[in-house]
């Protein structure tokens, strides 16, 4: 193994200014694209509000499924949800905190670059090697996390919890701040839910668990991921399945990895 590639011994001082230059290139580069979100607010807010629609992608999915397996009857009816600003500034700023939020979020890439080139010098060739592959693990599970809660929950439990009535005289109006605020808290939700795989194999490494006591407790990991995902959905059966499935999926995959960390090891 090679040593880690310190070059010259640099000071606390140096380090701080190593890393004040690239928090600013960090914060430069984020602000841009937080800038060019900001600037293209008809197609950003057509992506955003689109889950919110009656002829969702995911809904058109869900129709052509069940029309292939021969219901040909099957449709999911129209609906319509109404969406309100309740003070002067609400839209204004839920355009410009969305736009800091997707601006930090395209930003992503080369925040990942500019953190491994501020510690790549410290770690051993096989280090930055094991650190590379685990941050493209950590982020290509987070976005599918995003995907799944942008194409899945998120569209589903809007339509679930915005048209349930206690009664017919009582009709939803949903504010912007909530709509934007559950969107967001899913999508986080749903990213660090799929980071499991990633836990396990932290875990088989420390020693903590291993493949066959995952594989023993299949059963009890199958409650508390319905138990997890009924926490995430709105009461519903449909939605507590779509999520529950890819749950113990990354369960089935964690074991695997597990396995695969106990045969380096």
């Amino acid at each position: 193994m090679t040593t880690p590639n310190n070059g010259d011994i640099m000071t606390f001082g140096g380090h701080l200014e190593v890393f004040r230059r690239m928090f600013i290139r960090i914060l430069l580069v984020a602000g841009v694209l937080a800038a060019g979100v900001f600037a293209c607010k008809e197609w950003v807010w057509d992506c955003l509000l689109a889950p919110s629609r009656h002829d969702f992608a995911t809904y058109r999915a869900i129709e052509a499924v069940a029309h292939a397996v021969g219901f040909e009857a099957f449709s999911i009816g129209e609906y319509r949800v109404s969406l309100i600003a309740t003070e002067l500034s609400s839209q204004f700023m839920a355009h410009i905190s969305t736009s800091v939020y997707l601006g930090l979020l395209l930003a992503s890439p080369f925040v990942m670059v500019e953190l491994a080139r501020f510690v790549a010098p410290a770690l051993y060739d096989a280090e930055r090697r094991i650190a590379g592959q685990l941050v493209g693990v950590v982020y290509g599970l987070f976005f599918v996390g995003l995907a799944m809660a942008y194409w899945v929950l998120f569209p589903i439990s809007f339509r679930f919890l915005g048209t349930y009535q206690v009664a017919t005289e009582v009709v939803s109006t949903i504010t912007l701040d909530s709509y934007v605020s559950t969107f967001l808290t899913l999508s986080l939700l749903m990213g660090v839910v799929f980071q499991l795989p990633v836990l396990a194999y932290a875990l088989a490494r420390l020693g903590v668990v291993d493949a066959a006591m995952l594989s023993a407790y299949r059963k009890h990991a199958i409650v508390l991921l319905m138990l997890v995902a009924a926490a995430i959905t709105p009461p519903d059966i449909m939605t507590l399945v779509l999520v529950a499935a890819p749950l113990y999926g990354l369960y089935e995959v964690s074991i695997r990895v597990v396995r695969e960390a106990m045969a380096q090891s």
